[in-house]
Parts: structure tokens; C-alpha cells; sequence
């Protein structure tokens, strides 16, 4: 997919030697993320420099260390059901009672477990 199709949706990882690597939505930056020797041979997490991701209100990038997610939600990405990043947590409760989130979790609560059953829709609501 391009990414830049979906500029609302960017999630870039930028390495030491200032390279970058760009996917369509949070929820494939940690599927990257959480299996590098598949998805990035050769490349280590040591080497990665910063790890942004869009946040959902002001379309900005942010550090995805420090934003807050949402899953569940109604809204969708372009792979589908997706974490929803914002850059507070008054924002993350605010987006998750307007949109119908499940849940709120921080960077590292995401497991692939998790990621996997948001490809299957298993947070989506009824």
C-alpha cells in the first residue's frame, strides 16, 4: 500500500543513520516493530533513532512511546480496525466515549496477540 495515500494514517520509524522506514497505520508500525528480524532483517531497535505516529486530532506527528491508543473504536484506518493514537490521555478518554472505544493502552501493552485479533475484528463493535 502507499502510504502516502493515507496521510492522516502515517507511522514512521527513523533510524541513526537517518533513514526512514513509513507504514499506513499504527497497528503495521507494531507489527514491524514487535518481529524487526522478519519485517526488517538486518535492523536492530539499538539503531532506531524515533518512532512517530499521527496523532488522530491534530494530525501531527508524535513520539509513540508517549501516545496514548484506542482500540475498538468505530472509526477505521486503511488496513482496517486500528489503534487510534492520541497524544493525551483526556483525549484518548474523550476519543474513546465519542467513537465507542474498548480500550485505552499505552505502546507497550500492544502484543501480537492484540494486533491479531484487530485484523480479525475481534474489537470491532457490533
Amino acid at each position: 500500500m502507499f502510504v502516502a495515500k493515507y496521510p492522516a494514517w502515517i507511522a514512521t520509524v527513523q533510524y541513526q543513520d537517518e533513514h526512514l522506514h513509513h507504514f499506513d497505520g499504527t497497528k503495521d508500525l507494531f507489527k514491524y516493530l514487535l518481529d524487526m528480524p522478519r519485517w526488517a532483517p538486518g535492523h536492530r531497535q539499538e539503531d532506531i533513532k524515533a518512532i512517530g505516529v499521527t496523532e488522530y486530532y491534530t494530525l501531527t506527528r508524535i513520539d509513540m512511546r508517549t501516545a496514548y491508543y484506542v482500540i475498538g473504536s468505530d472509526v477505521l484506518g486503511p488496513m482496517g480496525h486500528e489503534l487510534i493514537p492520541l497524544e493525551t490521555e483526556a483525549d484518548a478518554r474523550e476519543f474513546l466515549q465519542d467513537h465507542k472505544g474498548i480500550r485505552i493502552l499505552r505502546h507497550d501493552e500492544v502484543t501480537r496477540e492484540l494486533l491479531e485479533a484487530l485484523d480479525k475484528g475481534q474489537f470491532a463493535q457490533p
